[in-house]
C-alpha cells in the first residue's frame, strides 16, 4: 500500500516517490517550509524533520550563562591564548624601547658610560678595598694570631704647588746688566772656512744590459745604474761599486760603458 506525502496527505506514487527525513514526499511538495523553495537531495538542510533551504535555515540560540569564577576563568585563558590580542599587546610594550644590537662595541660604550657616571666613580673597584673600605682605611692583613699588629697606611693629599713670586725690577735690570757685560768680554765666534771638497778623478761606468750575479764575487745591476771605482781584471771581466746599491764585485766589462 502506498504512503500518503508528508506535505500534502495524498497518495505517493513510485514514480514521484522521495524519501528523505523519515519521511515521504512528493518530489513537487519537498520544499522550504518557509520560502516554499524547491529543493532537492543535495539542496536541502533538515531540522526537527522538516526541510529548509540555506537562507532560512534556522540558527543556533545560546543559552545565556551565569558569570561564575570558572567561565570567568575559561574566558580569560581564552583571551590570553587569543594571537590577536598577544600581537596587539606585544606591539603596545615594544612602542617604549629601541631596538639596539647586542654587540661588543654596544657592550663596551654601556660599560664605559657606567664608569663615567659619578655614582658608579665614587664606588670604582679600584678605590674599595676587600671589606668595603676605601682605601684609607685598608688593613695590612698577616696573621692574626702572632704577627705584627695591623696598621693603617694613611694617604696624604697632595698639596698645591707654590707659586713663585715674579723678581723684583731692581733685580731683573741688575740680571740683564750682567749678561750684556758677558756678551761684551766674550770674544767674537770664529766663522768656520767651508771646506773645499776634493775633485774625484774617478772615471765612472754606466751600464748599458741588466747583469744578475752568478757568483758569489760578482755583483748584480740594472741598466742605466753607474759604476765607479772601476778597474780592469782581465779581458771581459772588472771590478767595480754599484753606485745605488753600493755593493762591490766582479761585472763584465761589456756590459758597461765609460760615461
Amino acid at each position: 500500500m502506498n504512503k500518503p506525502c508528508a506535505r500534502c496527505k495524498k497518495t505517493v506514487y513510485p514514480v514521484e516517490k522521495l524519501n528523505c527525513l523519515d519521511k515521504i514526499w512528493h518530489k513537487a511538495c519537498f520544499s522550504c517550509e518557509v520560502c516554499s523553495l524547491k529543493l532537492t537531495m543535495k539542496s536541502y538542510k533538515g531540522y526537527n524533520k522538516l526541510p529548509y533551504c540555506v537562507t532560512h535555515y534556522p540558527t543556533t540560540k545560546f543559552t545565556a550563562v551565569a558569570d561564575t569564577p570558572e567561565n570567568k576563568r575559561l574566558a580569560k585563558q581564552q583571551m590570553n591564548q587569543s594571537d590577536l590580542i598577544y600581537r596587539k599587546d606585544r606591539k603596545s610594550a615594544l612602542e617604549g624601547f629601541t631596538q639596539v644590537a647586542d654587540s661588543v662595541s654596544s657592550r663596551q660604550a654601556a660599560h664605559s658610560a657606567q664608569l663615567a657616571s659619578n655614582l658608579r666613580y665614587q664606588t670604582a673597584p679600584h678605590q674599595v678595598g676587600r671589606e668595603g673600605k676605601d682605601v684609607g682605611e685598608i688593613v695590612n692583613r698577616k696573621d692574626e694570631s702572632g704577627g705584627a699588629p695591623p696598621t693603617t697606611r694613611q694617604i696624604v693629599p697632595e698639596q698645591p704647588p707654590q707659586q713663585v713670586a715674579p723678581p723684583a725690577p731692581q733685580v731683573e735690570l741688575q740680571q740683564k746688566m750682567e749678561k750684556l757685560e758677558i756678551q761684551e768680554q766674550a770674544p767674537p765666534p770664529v766663522e768656520a772656512e767651508p771646506q773645499q771638497q776634493p775633485k774625484s778623478d774617478q772615471v765612472k761606468y754606466i751600464a748599458l744590459y741588466d747583469y744578475t750575479a752568478a757568483d758569489d764575487d760578482e755583483v748584480t745591476f740594472m741598466e742605466g745604474d753607474a759604476i765607479i771605482d772601476g778597474v780592469a781584471i782581465d779581458e771581459g771581466w772588472m771590478e767595480g761599486t754599484v753606485e745605488r746599491t753600493g755593493m762591490q764585485g766582479m761585472l763584465p766589462s761589456n756590459y758597461v760603458q765609460k760615461m
